[in-house]
């Protein structure tokens, strides 16, 4: 018998659990990736729903209805509208929340009136005894003229239902639940005599949206005389909005039941206290706190275990493959560069971890909210804050989150300040920087200083991200005016499962993305320093040897000629062109090479350090990357490279310069201009090479 493999379009509101809903049926068996030709995040996932049958599960963004008023919404729609498309689905599953159904039930019935067989899933099920809640679950099939499946993915209930549901999808009706056309008979009727073998909601979709399907264009329907003033089309799908919500309130009140004796107002007394505006703020800087201190403290075992094991997997290398290239290659470029990322997995895990948890919880929603307040002194709105602590992650996703910001001014002005919070891939350079020139001492016996650390070059991100947002909001001539509405979710105890597939798939995203980058640019690198373009390079032992007999020179030889080699290899040419420039940074020639190349992505910094000091260095096989940067010395002065001065600088260089190539193509995609990234470039870069220069002046 063939297996079959049902295509399933995930489809809710935000907050709804919809996500939930997609891990219990698919677990870790998902991938992520971007919708052709728009960078909106896709997530497909693969599940069993029996012996014979498979499904594919899209998990579309989250949207409030088929009226679109933003780029992710519109991708909900286009996919519905056009049945050629690879991913049209053959069901449609509209997962709802128990406690919002009336206002999920909207996007719903649109839904329906495209005659795709559709599921209601009504989620968080195990809420309604403690909410009071009781549903008449045969009378809201026949009404909705569907099938529900009620379901709480905490108590692990109703999945199995649903599975089946999806299985027997050929069996659901496709009927839609009531007629929206009645809003305006005479309209739609003349619609519909003259497109008879087109969809009639469809039709209406594409003259009230930016959308197309098949081989209809708006242009085709206006040369009918079907075109409408907007001021009209508004007034239309209002009445449209208002019909349905109609049917929804005359369905509800004899479906959906509500003791309110039963109901408890902890959320609201909640509320108070997380949003207040005083101690709304203290708590949220005190969960700041100890996300910071926690990332170092809980991750410092692991780290050592790992930046200890790849230095001895390199000595093992070196001294038990057969001499030559290929193990040079992999002694002193592959296993140094990427050991120079996985070692920091556990403090990148630990972040996930944290922001997981607040977004499950329903906390971070309070925060947008209380941030609200500052932020429209500074020309932004509360909806800025999703981007600027998604940058937390990763400035490119987080630009993209930008979307929901509907006016052009504060929209315009969070992509380009966003690149200022500090995202995951600046963790790694802090993190080492941080370990060898904070020492690893608490304050009061409390606090960590290299976790105080960490949150201070973090606040001062975010600090430098809403000044610049006053003086751009100052700068630009651009007349807006938006209000702020934000959804307050349910407090929920955040599900294991939830946190641990989000942390698992975002490190996974994070280390294999900068692996990739990593392993090439080490590779790079470890041929620009094992090879030179004259005698010089190649005649290094014998120049060495005859300085070590004039005594010119002291110290072991084959660390001294892997020197001599390194500074004259093309890596060290092009590193000593450029040490002029960053020399009154206080960085040398290695350190240039680094900060060169982490505009690629900024954690290549510490993978490529590893490679040059790999490559630099013949004795004590085994000392790992952090020792060596440690021990390193300038040749003439023979200080300390990575002392205070130079570290504080490089710090606040990579807090505020761009350093990220994939950030500059996003802010161009997003602005649809070189001119903004260009700015962010100039202005970012050369903030921060003022900075640290005036910091490595003042401390050396």
């Amino acid at each position: 018998m063939n297996r079959n493999t049902i295509k399933v379009a995930l489809i809710g509101n935000p907050n709804v659990g919809k996500t939930s809903v997609f891990n219990e049926l698919t677990g870790l068996n998902q991938q992520v990736g971007n919708y052709p030709g728009i960078t909106v995040e896709k997530k497909v996932g693969f599940a069993k729903l029996s012996e014979y049958t498979k499904a594919t599960i899209l998990d579309l963004p989250g949207t409030y209805s088929l009226n679109a008023s933003s780029m992710d919404e519109s991708v909900v729609i286009e996919l519905l509208m056009n049945k050629n498309d690879k991913d049209f689905p053959d069901v449609a599953v509209v997962v709802s929340e128990v406690e919002n159904l009336k206002r999920n039930l909207l996007l719903f019935t649109q839904i329906k009136d495209l005659e795709i067989p559709t599921i209601l899933v009504i989620n968080m099920a195990d809420r309604m005894i403690p909410k009071g809640i009781s549903l008449d679950i045969p009378f809201l099939e026949k009404e909705l003229k569907t099938k529900i499946a009620l379901v709480s993915s905490r108590k692990k209930i109703g999945i199995d239902n649903l599975k089946q549901l999806i299985i027997n999808y050929k069996e659901l009706s496709t009927e839609p639940c009531l007629n929206a056309s009645s809003i305006d008979p005479e309209y739609f009727n003349s619609l519909r005599r003259a497109f008879p073998n087109q969809l009639l909601y469809k039709l209406w979709l594409v003259i009230t949206q930016d959308v197309n399907f098949a081989n209809l264009h708006r242009k085709k329907i206006e040369e009918n005389s079907f075109a409408k003033p907007k001021a009209d089309l508004k007034r239309l799908q209002q009445k449209e909005t208002i019909k349905r919500y109609q049917f929804i309130n005359d369905t509800l009140k004899v479906g959906y039941k509500v003791d309110k004796t039963t109901a408890t107002d902890f959320r609201e007394r909640l509320d108070r206290v997380l949003t207040h505006k005083i101690f709304g703020y203290v708590i949220f800087f005190g969960i700041l706190m100890l996300i910071f201190q926690s990332i170092f403290d809980w991750s410092s075992i692991p780290m050592d275990f790992i930046d200890e094991t790849f230095a001895v997997l390199s000595s093992y290398a070196k001294t038990h493959l057969p001499a030559g290239i290929l193990t040079d290659l992999i002694s002193e470029g592959i296993i140094p560069g990427l050991g120079g990322i996985i070692i920091f997995i556990p403090q990148i895990a630990f972040l996930f971890l944290f922001i997981s948890v607040l977004e499950e919880s329903g906390y971070m929603s309070r925060v947008v909210f209380l941030m609200d307040k500052i932020m429209r002194k500074f020309g932004l709105s509360g909806k800025s804050v999703v981007p600027l602590i998604s940058g937390t992650a990763c400035a490119i996703p987080a630009i993209m989150a930008a979307r929901n910001i509907e006016n052009w001014k504060e929209r315009l002005i969070t992509i380009l300040v966003t690149p200022f919070t500090t995202c995951s891939a600046r963790l790694p350079v802090y993190a080492i920087l941080i370990s060898l020139i904070i020492p690893d001492k608490r304050v009061f016996g409390l606090f960590n200083m290299q976790g105080l650390t960490l949150m201070t070059l973090y606040l001062l991100g975010f600090g430098m991200a809403i000044f610049s947002a006053y003086i751009l909001n100052k700068i630009l001539k651009i007349k807006s005016h938006s209000y702020f509405v934000v959804e307050m979710p349910g407090y929920k105890i955040p599900m294991f499962k939830n946190v641990a597939i989000n942390v698992v798939e975002k490190t996974k995203s994070f280390v294999f993305g900068a692996g990739k980058i990593i392993l090439a640019l080490s590779v790079i690198l470890w041929f620009l320093g094992s090879h030179g373009p004259d005698k010089t390079f190649h005649d290094a032992e014998n120049i060495i040897e005859t300085q070590l007999q004039n005594k010119t020179i002291s110290g072991e030889k084959d660390d001294l000629v892997a020197s001599y080699k390194l500074e004259n290899s093309y890596i060290g040419i092009i590193g000593k062109s450029i040490e002029p420039v960053i020399r009154p940074l206080g960085y040398d020639w290695k350190i240039g090479i680094a900060v060169v190349s982490s505009f690629a992505a900024r954690e290549v910094f510490v993978g490529t350090l590893a490679t040059i000091y790999s490559v630099g260095s013949h004795s004590d096989e085994e000392t790992t990357i952090k020792n060596r940067m440690a021990a390193e010395v300038h040749p003439i002065t023979g200080k300390k490279i990575f002392n205070v001065a130079t570290g504080v600088s490089l710090l606040l260089f990579y807090a505020f310069a761009m350093q990220c190539i994939s950030t500059l193509a996003i802010t161009k995609k997003e602005t649809n201009s070189w001119k903004w990234p260009m700015i962010q470039l100039v202005f970012m870069s050369g903030f921060a090479y003022t900075v640290s220069l005036i910091a490595y002046q003042l401390l050396k």
